[in-house]
């Protein structure tokens, strides 16, 4: 019998308002029914004593739901927490502790780190240090089996985590939170992490714990940082959410992607030592120009394959992706590239209309320098691809369309991923998935579903022929290349709908 979800809540700073948050939990329980845990992170008791409190501390007055709640972040709520590795404060209250790792019986792993951050020895009772960290570090990853926790619950938000995400509103994560949070949030890989003291309600778009086609899949990690009990702006400070623990899930549950997923917000930022250092902030990507960075000094000039090019004879240059052999009409340094198609350049890629496209927003993501497929991109020109591919996703989506992505690695010399938008009203995306897989059977091409988790480093060799097939609902279909193979396929025969059968039974035409 499968596992049920548990149904928990998790809030921000009570700041001593013991009554509000209590009293709304007990409406949401009334209207939505039981939860079975309540997590408390950011401040829970206020500067002042409270009166409240202690109908609660004396069982006047009851929580309706287990709390969990961290510790102090200031001197003057220390005395509070009478045991520093954790005890009852009162009926159904429960102070975690320092740092550790809580196991509920159903297995779900609640990791938790109290206090604020401090490089040098910790202030007794309401701070954490770098051996902290490391220890908690230790405890948890040393094991070959480790591939996350559930849940992470600290005060401070993580430095960077706005990096690579949606806008964190009025806080600025280059200089807000902490950076030993980061690098905990890093190594421990939570599904969840909790944070709260900047007074405001931030949920982060989902990031992915490993570099696509070059790590295994990992689960994505949800940030959500929650305001204040009762702020007069109405600000989220109450979170529900369910959740099965990761240890009874199977490994394609636990992995799949959300759609909106992006990059590790810390994935530059280093690894801080043992010794506690702190992580350095995550390389900018400035804006740029092909061949010339304006951002930079002159004569600093840029290669053909997006990197920096720097004088010194001590500086290890990076390497270099394989170069064509002979003239190629999609490197961008190349004067055969038709650069009034050239729509964006990044670091890595760059994006341009397509010559003879399908529909008039029919674009190309193509690698800066030579690659001849996505099996042989380099980590940081992959990473660039998926955050091409996200914005487009977005960018789309916005205006009423999906996103057809598809790739040909046959008689081509220079990848070319092609992105096609598709109208929402013409059709479901499975409907497009069918009648990719119907055209292939039509044609005796064996067009295979895999799994979604899945990468084609995993499937293809370098230098293997293959055409591949990307929806944006995570669908991918492959088809591993062995003689001859039709040009055209997935172009003008196939989305362009040219046989009367193909529009009836998908119902669209790009090129109208």
């Amino acid at each position: 019998m499968a596992q049920k979800p548990l149904r928990l809540l998790a809030c921000g700073d009570v700041d001593g308002k013991f009554d509000v948050l209590f009293n709304r939990v007990r409406a949401i329980r009334k209207k939505s029914g039981n939860f079975d845990l309540l997590l408390c992170v950011g401040n829970f008791f206020g500067p002042t004593p409270s009166a409240e409190w202690e109908e609660y501390k004396t069982g006047i007055r009851k929580a309706p739901i287990h709390t969990y709640v961290l510790g102090a972040n200031d001197q003057e709520t220390v005395k509070y927490f009478e045991d520093a590795n954790g005890c009852e404060l009162a009926e159904n209250i429960t102070y975690l502790g320092r740092k550790g790792v809580f196991t509920g019986a159903s297995g779900l792993q609640v990791v938790y780190l109290s206090g604020t951050e401090s490089l040098s020895e910790p202030v007794p009772g309401y701070s954490f240090s770098p051996k902290d960290v490391s220890s908690l570090r230790t405890m948890l990853c040393s094991g070959s089996q480790f591939k996350g926790v559930d849940i992470l619950l600290t005060s401070p938000w993580p430095k960077y985590v706005g990096h690579f995400g949606n806008s964190s509103g009025e806080v600025d994560t280059k200089t807000c939170g902490s950076a030993l949070v980061s690098s905990l949030a890093t190594d421990l890989k939570p599904r969840y992490h909790f944070a709260a003291l900047e007074k405001t309600y931030y949920e982060r778009l989902p990031y992915r714990n490993h570099i696509v086609l070059q790590e295994n899949a990992q689960h994505a990690t949800r940030f959500i940082a929650l305001a204040n009990v009762g702020n007069p702006d109405k600000k989220k400070y109450l979170y529900a959410f369910s959740i099965t623990p990761m240890k009874l899930m199977g490994a394609a549950d636990l992995v799949k992607q959300p759609p909106d997923v992006t990059e590790n917000p810390y994935r530059k930022s280093g690894k801080d030592s043992a010794g506690g250092k702190q992580i350095p902030a995550p390389e900018e990507e400035s804006p740029c120009q092909f061949f010339f960075d304006l951002n930079e000094k002159q004569g600093r000039k840029r290669s053909s394959t997006g990197r920096e090019i720097k004088s010194s004879p001590h500086t290890k240059q990076p390497r270099k992706p394989p170069q064509p052999p002979g003239p190629c009409w999609f490197c961008l340094a190349s004067p055969e590239v038709e650069k009034h198609l050239v729509v964006n350049v990044g670091t890595h890629c760059y994006l341009a209309l397509a010559k003879g496209g399908l529909c008039d927003d029919h674009v190309l993501i193509l690698p800066i320098g030579h690659y001849q497929s996505v099996v042989e991109l380099s980590t940081e020109v992959v990473e660039e691809v998926e955050k091409y591919k996200a914005t487009l996703r977005r960018f789309f989506r916005s205006r009423g369309k999906r996103c057809v992505l598809f790739e040909r690695n046959y008689k081509s010399h220079h990848l070319q991923l092609q992105v096609i938008p598709v109208p929402l009203s013409c059709c479901a995306t499975d409907d497009i998935k069918d009648a990719f897989i119907s055209q292939a059977q039509e044609q005796q091409i064996e067009l295979l579903e895999i799994p979604e988790h899945s990468d084609i480093k995993q499937i293809a060799q370098p230098g293997a022929a293959y055409f591949y097939v990307e929806l944006d609902t995570g669908a991918k279909l492959f088809h591993r290349i062995k003689r001859h193979f039709p040009l055209q396929f997935g172009r003008s025969k196939f989305l362009r709908g040219e046989t009367e059968e193909f529009q009836v039974r998908v119902g669209m035409t790009l090129s109208t």
